[in-house]
């Protein structure tokens, strides 16, 4: 947004995004999960074709493309917005819905917590709790991610933590026993926390005008990684997730392996 370049400083942001694009296509995972703020404000037709021109190739390549609303999506005008995106992502539940791939199921929650109503934020917190229980008890079931767009835990000097998210989604992750990665957008910056031995990351990376943070809020357990432009990866092997973010080359011309552990 042009009062976000106020603030913070434009590296070709745009091409960056057409980048991880085309390296997504190339790469063709079986599954795409999109953590929110797929245009920079959802009702506006216009903001919609290059997002359009991605999904048509996806399909065109067996991609399977899961996406949660992030705020930008539903920023202005929530209802036009999420109207636009609910075309774009048709299996997409506002209050939540999950999704398998390859024995890992991954929990999509919304964190726009104030374009839902009070009957819909129980139903999503009954969904969501009901979802890590059932997914604890099935053995073909070998790890769990939980994923929404508001960080519980970022020191972006802009955006911040979100209480709501610690308060709502982060005690239910805590207590599964196979729920292994929390994972976010919203602060654009690539984090790393951990509380109650599980992981939580923060990987917006994927266009957005870096954000500076602060170095005294929560412990970052990636403090010398912070690229400008990223995306992530999870490979199973068995009850193993390998994790590992990409990173876009300074002169935005390859990706390289940029940050990448095993829980």
């Amino acid at each position: 947004m042009w009062i976000e370049a106020l603030f913070l400083k434009k590296r070709n942001n745009v091409k960056a995004t057409q980048a991880i694009f085309r390296e997504l296509l190339q790469r063709r995972p079986e599954t795409l999960y999109w953590l929110g703020d797929v245009v920079v404000l959802g009702y506006k037709n216009n903001a919609w074709p290059m997002v359009d021109t991605f999904l048509a190739h996806c399909d065109e390549v067996g991609i399977d493309v899961k996406a949660i609303l992030g705020n930008h999506d539903v920023m202005g005008r929530p209802k036009k917005g999420q109207r636009n995106f609910q075309r774009r992502f048709a299996d997409h539940v506002p209050t939540g819905y999950a999704h398998v791939t390859d024995g890992v199921g991954v929990i999509l929650l919304n964190s726009n917590f104030s374009t839902l109503t009070l009957e819909q934020q129980k139903e999503q917190q009954a969904f969501y709790e009901t979802t890590l229980t059932a997914y604890d008890a099935d053995p073909a079931i070998q790890s769990v991610i939980v994923t929404c767009h508001h960080a519980p835990f970022s020191n972006s000097r802009l955006v911040g933590s979100s209480k709501p998210v610690q308060l709502r989604f982060v005690p239910p992750y805590l207590a599964s026993k196979k729920a292994k990665l929390f994972i976010t957008g919203h602060a654009h910056a690539f984090e790393r926390f951990e509380t109650g031995g599980k992981v939580f990351l923060v990987i917006g990376g994927g266009g957005g005008l870096h954000q500076p943070l602060y170095t005294d809020r929560h412990e970052d357990r990636a403090p010398d990684y912070k690229p400008m432009f990223h995306y992530l990866t999870v490979e199973p092997e068995g009850e193993l997730l390998h994790v590992c973010s990409h990173r876009l080359t300074d002169d935005q011309t390859s990706f390289i392996d940029g940050y990448g552990f095993v829980v």
